[in-house]
């Protein structure tokens, strides 16, 4: 069975993991390995990982790309606080395994410049640093004590919809800002008294950004800018300060602090700072301190997830059309942009003090070829900040790059330049990452076969990614909210929709677009001309989430 799933890798065809988990699930020799998490903020699960049995060393090989990719997406998307494996101690195969697991993710080295594999460990351990838990830790039971973990407790009886409704009602008498932070732009939304006054954009590239400095000013410099032109239009000669700022950021937040410090975002900063990273993130993670004199001094400022804020969003529209949703089953909402953002709103209102890093799964273990490709190189299916095999590369801006140079390279013409022996989008001295997706968008919209088939083929790897949604977190919904420059366009959220079906049944793609705009801030913004709410709907979203209670 393994060799059949090589042959394909090696002739360039993708080789999903849900794929190959049914394909190991139902083989008859596979040994069932129980693999164990506890979260770090309590709790535990279990998950089944069927390991078929090899019989050469390329087959060895795959079976424990296989297994590592298993694990790295489980702890890229709930990261913890300790795995656990019941393994029999005399099989030797998964003896070997489990030894060779320990090396590629770098487990008790205390490293925290790890890449590939290891960059979870690194997550996992600043996220029981901020817990005051002791270091991540591996252990491995005989199969024999497993017994299956308990199931976790019912979400709260709650009435989010009437919770959600307040915040309208709470920013009737504030001054808040809203901000959005993303991979190629800041967009901000400032509203007073209730009324959405002003809106801003600024481009930017943090990947380049060597100092933490060099991140915060321009948030710090964009938001000054925002309330310097609301207080001309709303209290000429009277100084403006925020009651509340909510920030969506592109990284992972738990408890309002920004703890991940792996994203392709800070880039600059790792390459920069090297073993002192640590330290010039955790500035990074100060963001609130450096915005507080932008405040009034009871002021909150209220960070969270790009991700979850899009589901957040998502949320406080559906709720403030009465009785239109009940959200009983909560709501899942992907941003789809520069990269893709994933965010999970619990029936109970709550966000899940998880990571949530859907863009850096690992779903394809084939397309050999361009998986040998060097992370830089747009053609290449590995993300840039771990170097493996990430989706990433299958879905957003980074996605549509490769897919358009594989369909019809002419397509990129103009926009792509070699550097170092590396095709990639020019960004200097103009960045055309943002144009350059603009136009393909626009091909698609004039429907160009290939263009077409960039986006159909986005919306199908986005069907794959539920399916490992699906089986990590088995959510009671199958609606997913998008929200991003892919959704402004019709015909491109079209495309996205056909491929979504091909790749799994019954889910049900939502454009946050105009639609969606149903809170009188939403509204406000559907209203203005030459913006729209896939653009600037997180940033309204972070303007009501500044007062959620």
């Amino acid at each position: 069975m393994v060799s059949e799933w090589i042959e394909k890798a090696s002739a360039g065809e993708a080789v999903w993991m849900s794929d190959l988990r049914a394909a190991f699930a139902g083989d008859p020799e596979a040994v069932r390995l129980p693999v164990r998490l506890q979260p770090a903020a309590g709790g535990q699960f279990d998950l089944p990982c069927f390991l078929p049995r090899w019989h050469s060393p390329d087959e060895q090989r795959f079976v424990e790309e296989y297994f590592f990719a298993f694990v790295y997406n489980l702890l890229s998307v709930c990261s913890g606080r300790s795995l656990t494996f019941f393994a029999d101690p005399d099989d030797l195969q998964i003896a070997g395994l489990l030894a060779a697991f320990h090396r590629a993710f770098e487990i008790g080295t205390g490293n925290r410049q790890r890449r590939g594999y290891g960059k979870v460990i690194n997550i996992a351990e600043r996220l029981c640093e901020a817990e005051g838990l002791p270091p991540f830790s591996v252990t491995v039971l005989p199969a024999g004590a497993y017994a299956p973990a308990g199931s976790p407790a019912p979400d709260r009886a709650v009435d989010l919809p009437e919770q959600l409704r307040r915040c309208c009602r709470e920013v009737g008498d504030k001054v808040l800002c809203g901000v959005d932070i993303g991979g190629t732009d800041i967009k901000l939304a400032l509203s007073v008294n209730g009324q959405l006054v002003c809106l801003g954009e600024y481009d930017w590239n943090p990947a380049a950004c060597t100092t933490a400095d060099a991140i915060l000013n321009p948030i710090y410099e964009q938001i000054d800018l925002l309330r310097r032109s609301a207080e001309k239009l709303c209290c000429p000669g009277e100084p403006l300060l925020f009651d509340a700022i909510g920030i969506s950021f592109p990284d992972i937040v738990i408890k309002n602090r920004i703890l991940g410090g792996e994203t392709p975002k800070t880039d600059g900063l790792r390459r920069c700072f090297g073993s002192d990273y640590d330290r010039e993130f955790a500035r990074v993670g100060r963001l609130s301190e450096r915005l507080q004199p932008l405040c009034r001094p009871d002021a909150e400022i209220r960070i969270l997830n790009d991700g979850s804020m899009a589901a957040f969003t998502a949320a406080m529209e559906l709720a403030a059309d009465d009785g239109a949703h009940s959200l009983r089953d909560g709501l899942i909402a992907h941003s789809l942009g520069t990269d893709l953002g994933t965010g999970w709103l619990l029936p109970d209102g709550s966000v899940p003090p998880l990571p949530l890093e859907f863009y850096d799964l690992i779903l394809d273990l084939g397309s050999r070829p361009a998986m040998a490709l060097p992370p830089e190189d747009l053609r290449a299916t590995r993300n840039q900040n771990s170097g493996l095999p990430g989706a990433r590369r299958y879905l957003g801006q980074a996605a549509a790059f490769r897919l358009a140079q594989e369909l019809d390279p002419g397509m990129l013409d103009g926009f792509t330049e070699m550097r170092d022996g590396r095709l990639i989008i020019r960004t200097e001295p103009e960045d055309l990452r943002k144009p350059c997706l603009e136009h393909l968008m626009q091909l698609a919209d004039r429907g160009r076969p290939a263009a077409c088939e960039v986006f159909r083929r986005i919306g199908f790897h986005l069907g794959i990614l539920s399916r490992e949604l699906n089986f990590l977190l088995s959510p009671h919904t199958n609606e997913r909210y998008l929200y991003g420059r892919f959704v402004k366009s019709e015909s491109v959220f079209s495309l996205l929709c056909e491929g979504c079906r091909e790749a799994i049944q019954g889910m049900q793609l939502v454009a946050a677009d105009e639609s969606l705009a149903r809170s009188p801030l939403m509204r406000a913004l559907s209203a203005r001309r030459g913006v729209t709410v896939a653009q600037f709907g997180q940033a309204v979203g972070a303007i009501y989430w500044s007062v959620f209670l």
